[in-house]
């Protein structure tokens, strides 16, 4: 009976092991240091958090980085499952989930070091001309005002030469994004710049989860539960501590 009972035993294990889901996520993000970037550890901060608290939730993880629309067009497409770093936007709501929020992004514009400039509503902001990632999502009333001037870029290193070279007034990015890309610019670029006073606004960084793939809910019920008891046990403030944050 023994050596039935422990067969039984190890099926059991292995039906349990199914059961908790191990389905294999395909997960995707743009390269965005250093929340999102394949050469960082465990990915960077936000597909650290993100991969970890998956992880524990029974799933297993494969992670793909390539351009921002890419990867927006594959989660509406199917190809992808899951985008590791989702501003809210209503449109987004058309092709993937929201979980609750795992992250926050300070959003902040940056002038020329020797502008004189200053910004109390968004109206202040029709003279100029802001450079804006293509695709990107800031803040509802930033990207449904017509009347801005938004100058579509590649992304954050093009806008920030562009606005030393003076061929826009101003740029806009996540202040830790845009510190990290900043210590990496030539003392021309990075010494040509400076924060503008108040910031933009405050994101909340969420995963998008495809509508296309079946379980949707059931991944994203289980990533907040994941990341619950990450807060709860101090692996989420350890993985931030471990990324500078």
């Amino acid at each position: 009976m023994r050596p039935l009972l422990h067969v039984l035993g190890l099926l059991g294990m292995l039906l349990a092991t199914c059961a908790s889901g191990y389905e294999r996520l395909r997960l995707v993000a743009d390269n965005w240091p250093p929340f999102t970037d394949s050469t960082m550890p465990g990915g960077g901060l936000a597909t650290h958090i993100v991969t970890t608290a998956l992880t524990r939730a029974g799933y297993a993880c494969d992670v793909e980085e390539v351009p921002w629309a890419r990867a927006l067009l594959g989660i509406g497409e199917g190809r992808y499952d899951v985008l590791v770093n989702a501003w809210y936007n209503d449109s987004r709501t058309l092709v993937g989930q929201f979980s609750q929020p795992y992250l926050s992004n300070r959003i902040r514009l940056l002038r020329q070091q020797d502008a004189a400039f200053s910004y109390k509503q968004l109206s202040d902001l029709y003279p100029y001309a802001i450079a804006v990632v293509r695709d990107y999502a800031y803040s509802p009333e930033f990207d449904s005002d017509s009347r801005l001037r938004k100058v579509p870029v590649r992304d954050f290193s093009s806008a920030v030469r562009m606005l030393a070279a003076g061929r826009v007034d101003l740029a806009v990015e996540d202040e830790y994004v845009a510190r990290y890309h900043l210590q990496r610019e030539a003392p021309a670029v990075h010494d040509a710049v400076a924060f503008v006073e108040p910031a933009l606004g405050e994101n909340s960084l969420h995963i998008l989860v495809s509508l296309k793939y079946p379980g949707h809910a059931q991944v994203v019920e289980r990533f907040e539960r994941a990341i619950a008891a990450m807060k709860a046990d101090g692996s989420y403030a350890r993985l931030l501590h471990e990324h500078g944050f």
